[in-house]
C-alpha cells in the first residue's frame, strides 16, 4: 500500500495525526482492511490542549501625511526661474511625510500637439519631463493627475507624464479605476483622485465613486482621497449647496461626494480646484479638507487676494486610519506665482472662519498658530 510504503521508507512506523491521514488516502480507493489499519496506526494517543491566549490587536501604527492644493510649474516656453530647481525651496521643510500627496496641474511632455491648438486664448500646461524630478527632490512621493490640465496634451502627453514620474521615483493617481498604493512600513496607504473629468475617476458618479474606494479600502489599511471639484474662482470661497458650476461644467456635490467617499471607507479627503480656500469640516471621525487652495502656478494661474492664499495640509493618522493630530501650514503665491510661506499666517483665520460658517459644529477648530481639533 502506497501510505505503508511511505511509512517504511521514512525508516519508522510514525505516529500521523488523524487528519494527515486523512489527506492521505482522500481520494484512494483501499480496500476497508488497510484503511482501518492505517486509521488504527495514526492515531496518537489524546494530548492535553494548551490554554488559549487570546490573540492581541496589532499596535496602531502613525502615519504622517501631507497634502497640497494645485501646483502648475507653468506653460512651455515660460519656465520658472533656475528652470525650477527652486520652486519649492521655500516650502520645502514643510513638504515632508510618509506620504507627501499634491495636486499637478499640467503635461509633463518634451513635445506634442495640446488639445486647444487653433482656439482663441488657448494656454496649455506643459513642461518638460525633467520637471518630474523637481517633484520628487521636494519631497513629494504622490501626484493627483486628476484635474483639467493633465489632458492638455491628449492622452500622449498623459502617457509622458506617468513615464516621467515614474522615472523620478514619484507616484500618481487620479486615472480611471485607478488605485495607488503606497507602502509605509508594515501599512498600505490608498490614494484615490477624482474629478470632473472624462480622463478621471469622475467626482460627478458617486455610485462608481464608492465602489472605488470601497476597492481602495479592501486593498490598504489607510484610504487617501484627492477631489478636484467645486466653483472656480475669487468669490468661490463658500463650500456650495448641490451641485456646483464653472464654465457651464458640473463640478460635482463636493459635499455629497466627500460623505459618500468617508461612508465607503475613506479617511481623509483633501480637496483642491477652486483655486481658494475652503472650510473643514469633521465627519464620523473623518477630516475633510474642502480646498488647499493652490501652491503655485507660475504665470498661468489667476492671483492677487484670496486666489494667492494656501495651505500644505498636515496629519498623522493611525494605522487604522483614526485621526490624531493636524496642523494648517499657510502659504501665499508671490511674484510670478512661486510659493512661499505665509508670515502673517492668513490661511488660519480664513480656514478657521469659513469652517465656522459652512459646518457649524461640525467645523474643524483651527488655533492661531494652525493646529487643527474638534
Amino acid at each position: 500500500m502506497r501510505v505503508i510504503a511511505l511509512i517504511v521508507r521514512a525508516g519508522a512506523v510514525v505516529a500521523l495525526s488523524a487528519v494527515v491521514v486523512a489527506l492521505l488516502v482522500e481520494g484512494t480507493e483501499q480496500p476497508a482492511t488497510e484503511r482501518a489499519a492505517v486509521q488504527t496506526v495514526a492515531q496518537p494517543a489524546p494530548r492535553p490542549r494548551p490554554e488559549q491566549v487570546p490573540e492581541q490587536p496589532p499596535t496602531p501604527v502613525p502615519i504622517s501625511i501631507t497634502a497640497t492644493g494645485d501646483i502648475a510649474f507653468g506653460a512651455a516656453p515660460d519656465l520658472p526661474p533656475d528652470d525650477g530647481r527652486g520652486f519649492f525651496s521655500d516650502v520645502q521643510a514643510d513638504l515632508a511625510g510618509d506620504v507627501v500627496l499634491g495636486n499637478l496641474e499640467g503635461t509633463l511632455a518634451d513635445s506634442g500637439v495640446a488639445r486647444c491648438a487653433g482656439r482663441e486664448g488657448c494656454r496649455p500646461y506643459r513642461v518638460p519631463t525633467r520637471y518630474a524630478t523637481r517633484l520628487g527632490d521636494a519631497g513629494f512621493t504622490v501626484v493627483s493627475l486628476a484635474n483639467d490640465h493633465a489632458f492638455d496634451f491628449g492622452e500622449p502627453g498623459l502617457r509622458q507624464t506617468v513615464e516621467a514620474l515614474s522615472a523620478a521615483g514619484v507616484g500618481h493617481t487620479g486615472r480611471l479605476g485607478q488605485v495607488s498604493v503606497q507602502p509605509v512600513g508594515s501599512v498600505d496607504v490608498a490614494i484615490v483622485g477624482f474629478a470632473p473629468t472624462d480622463w478621471s475617476a469622475s467626482v460627478t458618479d458617486i455610485a462608481e465613486a464608492k465602489r472605488l474606494v470601497r476597492r481602495a479600502a479592501r486593498t490598504a489599511d489607510v484610504v487617501v482621497v484627492a477631489m478636484h471639484g467645486g466653483a472656480e474662482g475669487a468669490g468661490e470661497q463658500h463650500v456650495g449647496l448641490g451641485n456646483e458650476r464653472y464654465l457651464g461644467r458640473n463640478r460635482g456635490d463636493v459635499v455629497r461626494f466627500a460623505h459618500a467617499v468617508v461612508d465607503a471607507g475613506a479617511d481623509l479627503v483633501v480637496g483642491h480646484g477652486p483655486r481658494v480656500l475652503r472650510g473643514m469640516e469633521w465627519y464620523k471621525g473623518r477630516l475633510i479638507a474642502y480646498s488647499l487652495g493652490t501652491l503655485g502656478g507660475y504665470e498661468v494661474v489667476p492671483r492677487g487676494g484670496p486666489l494667492s492664499v494656501g495651505a500644505i495640509l498636515r496629519v498623522t493618522l493611525s494605522s487604522d486610519g483614526t485621526f490624531e493630530t493636524g496642523r494648517l501650514v499657510a502659504t501665499r503665491m508671490v511674484g510670478a506665482g512661486l510659493p512661499a510661506l505665509d508670515p502673517a499666517e492668513t490661511a488660519h483665520g480664513v480656514v478657521r472662519e469659513l469652517s465656522q460658517e459652512d459646518f457649524g459644529a461640525r467645523a474643524v477648530e483651527v488655533s492661531g498658530d494652525g493646529l487643527l481639533s474638534r
